[in-house]
């Protein structure tokens, strides 16, 4: 496989890089910059912005794959933001993609796609797009997508994988957040505590970014397709964050907020950062107070027939690694 991995310097693009490298596959990244840990990999490096068309073309020049991992991510900021990189910058990868006669695009979506505020148990790919979005970011992934997905063809053959929750070491997002708000007491449970989500390790979401990328090269079982990726068993969500925050010396979560509360805080604060222009994300928006209250998992038996995915690093194990990381930051 000669492939081009598009957002190759965050998180996830990282682990697929590590992955494609340890395989024997010839790997390029293409970034908005130099990126020092993948240069010990001697992987090629491009840097420019997807929203120029003729430097994706000219950098995908020679690669059979394409992962395009690339997005804007948050629940907060300005939807032309959101809807230019992930929208915009996604028609330009498609375009790159056929004009440069790349025939396998995997693109990395999100299962915020399917979330319209009520709970998702062991819900699968037969889960229509949400009609409401509570934040910009879904609404655009949910978008481009679908692009994605419509594209597929003999030409382009396209999938897209849906993880939920990435976490592992060295991540920049989730793990981060959490344990600055733990350490400074400024979490509370919404709702009764009782919701389940699914949460990914970052490894095992590489792993199935690779699977998806096989498939698509060979039977293509896969193409056209979206799939949930996850642990494959959901955890109780403060129950998991408690869990690390035991292993870190953190105090646990005990105290809780109604998720009513909670939504009315979300929409307070919402319309207190529009009105004043503030790009401050707030500590609390509406469909945060979704997410933290509501079940949230998915069946990936449909990731396991097609393309052979397991979860390589249990939830356990993941926990581990993450706690020996945060100590020796």
């Amino acid at each position: 496989m000669k492939a081009l991995v598009i957002g190759g310097g965050g998180f996830v693009g990282s682990a697929i890089v590590r992955q494609l490298v340890a395989r024997g596959d010839e790997v390029a990244v293409f970034g908005r910059s130099f990126y020092p840990h993948l240069e010990k990999l001697d992987v090629h490096q491009f840097q420019g912005d997807i929203l120029y068309s003729d430097l994706l073309i000219r950098s995908m020049q020679g690669y059979d794959t394409v992962f395009h991992v690339a997005a804007k991510a948050g629940i907060w900021g300005a939807k032309h933001e959101f809807e230019q990189t992930n929208i915009t910058g996604t028609r330009n990868v498609l375009g790159a993609c056929f004009a440069s006669g790349v025939e396998t695009l995997v693109y990395t979506s999100t299962p915020s796609v399917v979330f319209d505020g009520r709970d998702l148990q062991g819900a699968d790919e037969t889960t229509p797009y949400a009609r409401r979005f509570l934040c910009y970011y879904a609404s655009s992934k949910a978008v481009a997508e679908q692009m994605v997905l419509t594209a597929n063809s003999k030409v382009l053959k396209t999938c897209a994988i849906r993880p939920h929750l990435v976490w592992g070491p060295e991540d920049p997002h989730l793990i981060p957040r959490l344990v600055e708000r733990g350490r400074r007491r400024q979490l509370k449970i919404v709702g009764n505590g009782s919701n389940l989500v699914d949460i990914s390790y970052v490894d095992n979401v590489a792993d199935s970014h690779v699977l998806a990328a096989e498939n698509l090269n060979s039977s293509a079982t896969a193409a056209g397709n979206a799939y949930f990726i996850s642990q494959g068993e959901p955890v109780n969500l403060w129950d998991w964050i408690n869990t690390l925050f035991k292993r870190l010396g953190i105090p646990l979560v005990t105290k809780k907020v109604g998720f009513r509360t909670a939504y009315a805080a979300g929409t307070l604060l919402e319309g207190i950062y529009m009105w004043f222009s503030m790009a401050k994300e707030p500590k609390m928006t509406r469909f945060l107070a979704e997410q933290l209250a509501r079940s949230h998992w998915f069946s990936i038996t449909k990731a396991r027939r097609d393309l052979g995915y397991a979860p390589r690093i249990s939830t356990a194990e993941g926990v581990e690694r993450v706690a020996e990381w945060m100590k020796n930051k």
